[in-house]
């Protein structure tokens, strides 16, 4: 755990949020080794946190054990020079399980994603992220996608709960998103924070950024980090150029390339890190490896990307 509270060093992060991907051996096992290599690498590129074992990382393939291992060894990693979420999901039980996990390997804080399968009413989803947040000192981000999705009024609700400190969007709600925006700042004083969740964030920012979300995820910073850092740089900076030329050259044409197959914005992005050097093996099951073809052609946009920030494209 690191010493500064999670909300202020997220705040106004320095780098990309990194939700690193969980390295594998040829025997399908956890490989700690390569993650640490990919979490340090990740640290020393300029992420500003470490989201360990979330949507990107397969949360949903890891046993508890397997979990806990992976959040120590990213907490190890990143040596406390940025902070360590690890996600925590499934029904309520498993969820405030894995959450204790968490805590116990060191975790600064939690993603608190949504309960499996199930579509519940907004009682339940409040009721289910308050045993969350209550059952660890950890504090809570949770992620509103799929079957999650809340109210203003559950927002605000939650936004009021010890322990819950922001909410990740990943449903694409603009106008939900706004309502919710609005509601708690009217309703909640201090500092609730948004994360735009989305798939491929950077395509979507600019519009979260008008209604005052500034924080994202970005898997693109797992296998580009020098791209995902520029666009970064860029969106505070105001550099328009470079953003709409990362935008229009890189960003667009990769996430049409990410929709032409089912679990991409996982599978994808993994076989991105193996192109960059690191063999983290492939995705478990029910994911499946993404064909020849499309794993050349994110090759080739990757070398695009990277001319385009030399203003040789």
């Amino acid at each position: 755990m690191t010493p500064v509270p999670l909300a202020a060093r997220l705040r106004d992060p320095s780098g990309p949020l990194f939700f690193p991907v969980t390295a594998y051996g040829p025997d399908g096992t956890v490989d700690l080794d390569v993650y640490r290599a990919h979490v340090r690498r990740g640290v020393a590129d300029g992420a500003a946190a470490v989201f360990a074992c979330c949507g990107t990382g397969e949360f949903h393939a890891l046993l508890p054990e397997e979990f806990e291992v992976c959040v120590r060894a990213a907490v190890e990693a990143a040596e406390g020079r940025v902070p360590v979420v690890a996600g925590a999901g499934y029904g309520t039980a498993l969820a405030v399980r894995y959450a204790r996990l968490a805590e116990g390997a060191g975790a600064d804080g939690l993603l608190a994603m949504p309960p499996y399968l199930v579509h519940a009413p907004q009682e339940g989803l409040l009721r289910h992220y308050r045993e969350i947040a209550a059952a660890t000192a950890l504090p809570v981000i949770v992620y509103q996608r799929d079957n999650a999705v809340l109210t203003p009024a559950t927002a605000v609700a939650l936004a009021r709960t010890d322990g819950v400190m922001g909410l990740k969007d990943g449903l694409g709600d603009l106008d939900l998103m706004q309502r919710i925006v609005s509601a708690v700042r009217t309703e909640v004083p201090g500092d609730f924070l948004y994360f735009n969740g989305l798939p491929t964030a950077e395509q979507t920012q600019l519009a979260y950024r008008a209604l005052g979300i500034t924080l994202y995820s970005s898997a693109v910073f797992c296998f580009a980090p020098g791209i995902a850092v520029a666009f970064h740089r860029a969106l505070a900076d105001g550099d328009q150029g470079t953003v709409r030329r990362l935008l229009d050259g890189f960003y667009r044409p990769f996430v049409e390339l990410r929709a032409q197959g089912r679990g991409y914005a996982v599978s994808l992005v993994k076989a991105g890190v193996r192109l960059r050097g690191l063999d983290v093996g492939e995705v478990r099951p029910p994911l499946h490896e993404p064909s020849e073809d499309h794993v050349k052609r994110l090759a080739r946009l990757i070398e695009r990307g990277h001319a385009l920030l030399e203003g040789d494209a």
